[in-house]
Formats: C-alpha cells, structure tokens, sequence
C-alpha cells in the first residue's frame, strides 16, 4: 500500500466572511486591497499564498488573510462598506484548513466528495463548497494540489478521514 497524497494541517490563516453585493464597487476594490486579488466568479478562488478571496454564494465571499492581520482588514472593509449594507465576520478560529498535495491528490478528495475532480472538469482556480464523508468543507485546486476548510469542530474527523483516504492503493477513476 502507498500514500497517494500528502496530508498537512496548515497554520492559522485569517478568514473572513463578507456578505454584500458582489458587483459592488466599493466592495470589489475593497477585496482587491485587502488580498490582492480580484473578484473571483461563481466556482472560483482567486489565492496567492496566505491571502486570497473565494466565491462562497451570489452574496459572500470568503476573504483570506494572515491570521495577525485580521483585525486591520475588518477595520478597512468597515471603513469601505460604512455607507453599504454588509457582514463582515472573522471566522479564522472557527475553521480549520488542510493541504492534499501529490499527484494523486485529487483521487484523495474524490473518495471523499461528491464532487467531479478530473482535470479537464475542475482545474486550478476552481472552488467547490460541498460535503466531505459526514461533513461541510469546501476546497480550492492550486499547483501542488487542494486546500481543504471545514469547521474547526470536526477537524480531528476531518485530518482523519483525509489521512484514511491517502492510504490506499490508487483505483485510476480519475486517469
């Protein structure tokens, strides 16, 4: 038996909820000078490193950021949204984030979601929010493999079920 993938649990990222009207303006340049990034479509992250932005639903986004620099972000969507109706909330310790990497990372997430992960149907950049085994998460794909968030409150299920699915043999369902 080998190991399909490598399992990592990452350090504390800042993660924050904003909801609003994504065709915003002020909301879009707000997200562009908080993480650097544009407004991601439906589907989709826009992350570089520790800061990134992903589409969450028609009315949120999950705004990403370094853990100590959370409260400075808060205080700038504030200033930029004060006029707006909007929800900006940190989330950072409700959530846990975790690394797939390897080649047959993506063989690792689809025995656990009931999601399409070939290549040619979600690529880098893509986003999906959906159920891992019993579980909410979500996950993007980058260059190395997936990131992976769910709630902090299940995060020993989760570092578990990913290390189960990375031990096995691999099928080739995804070839």
């Amino acid at each position: 038996m080998s190991e399909l993938a490598n399992i990592t649990v990452c350090d504390a990222r800042g993660m924050i909820t904003l909801r609003g009207d994504l065709s915003s303006k002020a909301l879009i340049k707000v997200v562009k000078v908080v993480t650097g990034q544009g407004m991601p479509n439906s589907g989709q992250a826009h992350v570089d490193g520790a800061r990134g932005v992903a589409w969450m639903s028609p009315d949120e986004v999950l705004v990403m950021v370094p853990y100590g620099d959370v409260a400075a972000s808060l205080g700038a969507i504030d200033k930029a949204l004060a006029d707006t109706h909007y929800l900006a909330v940190d989330v950072s310790d409700a959530r846990a984030v975790f690394r797939v990497a390897g080649v047959d990372a993506r063989e690792v997430l689809a025995r656990l979601c009931p999601v399409d992960l070939h290549a040619d149907s979600f690529g880098v950049g893509q986003f999906r929010r959906t159920r891992m085994a019993q579980i909410a998460a979500a996950f993007w794909c980058h260059e190395t493999g997936f990131d992976v968030i769910c709630f902090r409150s299940v995060a020993e299920y989760a570092e578990r079920l990913l290390r189960n699915a990375a031990q096995a043999d691999p099928v080739g369902a995804l070839d």
